[in-house]
């Protein structure tokens, strides 16, 4: 384990207890489920850019194949045979989905993110170094 000496300044800091109000129970659990959400969002991420990164795979792929000769495509859990083109456009349709769900996730993980920002800038003003909210 490592810990660490308490400075005389933090002795001082402890000394000095500040009363946890409601409101500020709410904020530190507010703060907590933000960060579970951060989390879930990231791995959402991480999960849908290497769907991404498949689908450009397989459309570049795709770019080699015979235009005569019928393409297997993954519809569900059955392979169906289509030609060239309607696989390059069926492709083409699921690549800008999850581009779009990639989009939207971006966005919500900035909106945690500003708000979990403003919720430890009104923390730390409160309660200053006895607060740990370094995630």
């Amino acid at each position: 384990m490592n810990r660490r000496m308490l400075t005389k300044e933090d002795e001082e800091a402890a000394g000095e207890e500040i009363e946890v109000r409601r409101e500020d129970q709410d904020k530190i659990n507010r703060f907590s489920r933000l960060h579970q959400h951060e989390l879930s969002y990231q791995e959402e991420l991480k999960v849908k850019s290497k769907e991404r990164e498949e689908l450009d795979d397989i459309t570049t792929e795709l770019e080699l194949a015979d235009e005569d000769e019928p393409v297997p495509y993954k519809i569900g859990d059955v392979f169906v045979s289509v030609k060239l083109e309607v696989a390059q456009e069926m492709l083409g349709l699921s690549a800008a989905k999850v581009e779009e769900e990639i989009a939207v996730l971006e966005e919500k993980l900035e909106g945690v993110r500003d708000e979990m920002t403003q919720l430890k800038v009104e923390l730390y003003t409160r309660f200053g170094k006895t607060i740990n909210l370094e995630v």
